[in-house]
């Protein structure tokens, strides 16, 4: 039975790497070309990249996990995200794939930071930089995990004998994959496989769902309503308002994701953003709708037929395996992988962007080529990348877990800092330098005295809600207090 699955598996990689050469004929001679493709993805293809890069193993283990342990309110999640990504693609999006471009042709956030605040131009440049790579080397490594639950779960004892666990094996082989493509082909290669990769998923997120209910050992869906926790079905069963707000709030982090956001900067014309909005909200929302439905069909079908699944993140890597032909189980694994190395491609590239262009340029080598610059960026990503393996190295690392501390980080640094600086023309750059270091540090501190699981006593307040309100309030006073007057000049 692995046998078609690995086949399957190995064919899915083969084209991945066959895409990266494939960009890498197209768009590695210049910086622009390495990290953003030109500016010149079309509307689908930004748009299933920007989705497919968001949502990571996350959609596929964490939130059916989430909703098979603890019922239909762990939906609040997801609803919180799409509420989000509306305004995203909304107020971000047309702002700043034209802004990023008046002011000097920024190619990364740091740059069109320092680009649209020139008084503080370097410190901005180091200080987002160092958020960026910090956070994630942790998201990445959140998308290694998943790689190794897969293997782990999915090849246990049939994978070669390396000397490490198939857990380390997979997310060995995981790593190397996204590296082989994301090295070689930059930005493109990235956004053309995240635009595969998330029609992989989304196919596999409609089809599960329904496999699962209707077919062998299934009910029609009956089964659901008889699951034995009690309000399980609920959206409100024992929601407390913390947790409600601890929920909905993950939609705040969008505005600050770098991975995400960069797709906007990529988008052919500003014109096309509309059509690129459209095609990633219809896509997101029905990924979403199949993740919850796996979450809740699966719960129904083990216990319907008394299947014991240790792990609730691996629930759809259990289905896959025991109700689908071995190559179209590989074909769901290939799902799951897709959303897995959709993002941590993303995240590598971003990271090494940061350190190619607002380290090694700033400082070491300001009159690099572009050819120069492109290879250097290279070393980056497979450094970043074994950062991010010595992190993900420890098994008991819950993908849920991992990618809401990095989530907060980015939105609650990030994210009132993008959306200011895109709409309001008398923030400083004091003001900017004061939001991106108040955020960072508040959701850092937040997560040291564990007040994310336990404030005053109770519930855990989600560490996004006081850094995001912290560094918008940092931003609005610092400026009012530095603002000398005159309009910010384009560069």
């Amino acid at each position: 039975m692995q046998t078609g699955t690995l086949i399957t598996l190995a064919l899915y990689f083969i084209l991945m790497i066959g895409i990266g050469l494939f960009a890498w004929k197209r768009s590695t001679d210049t910086s622009e070309g390495y990290l953003l493709a030109g500016r010149n993805l079309p509307p689908s293809v930004a748009a299933l990249s920007a989705g497919a890069s968001d949502m990571s193993g996350w959609l596929l283990l964490g939130l059916p996990g989430a909703l098979y342990a603890g019922g239909l309110v762990e939906a609040w999640i997801g609803i919180g995200l799409f509420l989000g990504a509306v305004v995203n693609w909304v107020v971000v999006a047309p702002r700043l794939r034209a802004q990023t471009e008046s002011y000097g042709n920024a190619l990364t956030i740091p740059e069109f930071l320092a680009n649209r605040f020139p008084e503080r131009a370097v410190s901005l440049r180091v200080v987002s930089a160092i958020v960026v790579v910090a956070f994630f080397t942790v998201y990445t490594a959140a998308g290694l995990v998943g790689g190794g639950k897969l293997f782990e779960t999915a090849f246990a004892g049939i994978l070669p004998n390396t000397g490490m666990s198939d857990y380390m094996l997979g997310i060995w082989i995981t790593a190397l994959v996204v590296l082989a493509y994301t090295m070689v082909g930059g930005f493109l290669a990235v956004s053309l496989t995240d635009f595969v990769q998330g029609c992989i998923m989304v196919v596999a997120l409609v089809v599960m769902p329904l496999v699962v209910m209707f077919g062998p050992g299934g009910s029609g869906g009956d089964s659901i309503g008889a699951i034995p926790q009690e309000g399980f079905l609920s959206l409100s069963y024992g929601l407390t308002a913390i947790g409600f707000i601890s929920a909905v709030t993950w939609g705040l982090g969008y505005f600050g994701q770098p991975h995400i956001i960069v797709r906007f900067m990529a988008v052919r014309s500003v014109k096309e953003v509309a059509t690129a909005r459209n095609i990633g909200l219809g896509w997101m929302g029905v990924a979403l709708i199949g993740a919850i439905g796996v979450g809740a069909a699966g719960r129904a079908y083990a216990e319907r037929n008394g299947i014991v699944v240790e792990d609730p993140e691996t629930i759809f890597i259990v289905l896959s395996d025991l109700l689908f032909h071995p190559l179209v189980t590989g074909f769901l694994f290939a799902a799951l992988l897709a959303a897995i190395m959709s993002t941590i491609s993303s995240q590598l590239l971003v990271s090494s962007s940061s350190l190619t262009e607002d380290f090694y340029r700033l400082f070491l080598r300001k009159n690099a080529s572009e050819r120069e610059a492109v290879n250097v960026g290279r070393i980056c990503v497979a450094l970043v990348a074994l950062a991010a393996i010595g992190i993900a190295a420890d098994p008991e690392s819950e993908v849920l877990g991992l990618v809401s501390n990095a989530w907060a980080g980015f939105g609650a640094a990030f994210g009132p800092l993008i959306i200011l600086s895109l709409t309001w023309d008398r923030m400083t750059g004091a003001g900017a330098l004061a939001g991106l270091v108040t955020g960072a540090a508040t959701v850092a501190i937040w997560i040291a005295l564990g007040w994310n699981s336990d404030f005053i006593g109770g519930q855990g307040l989600y560490e996004i809600v006081p850094g995001f309100i912290l560094a918008w309030l940092a931003i609005v006073v610092v400026s009012r207090m530095t603002y000398a007057g005159g309009e910010p000049a384009h560069a």
